[in-house]
């Protein structure tokens, strides 16, 4: 699994320009089952997408598809981690 960390570079208003196609590029990824949560970080500075995929590299070519990475406004910092423990709810994402 995968945490996908968003911080904008570019200002609010060029976000909110292409907000509309951030989020059909988010369900494409929910509809092929590699995005499973994502949100706005609180103050609005980014967000944060959880990822499952089989590679690292998997994750990387799907961020470039992003209207926001497309047009340089926003960095990305991904974590992989190993998940160990879940609420029973979450048990068959692991």
């Amino acid at each position: 699994m995968f945490i996908i960390e968003l911080t904008y570079t570019g200002s609010l208003a060029e976000v909110d320009r292409l907000l509309e196609d951030h989020k059909l590029f988010l369900e494409k990824y929910y509809a092929e089952g590699i995005f499973l949560l994502s949100g706005r970080k609180q103050p609005r500075t980014g967000g944060i997408i959880l990822a499952r995929a089989e590679t690292l590299t998997i994750i990387e070519k799907v961020i470039i598809e992003d209207p926001f990475h497309r047009h340089g406004l926003a960095e990305y910092t991904i974590t992989e981690f190993l998940p160990s423990m879940a609420n029973e709810s979450l048990k068959p994402l692991l």
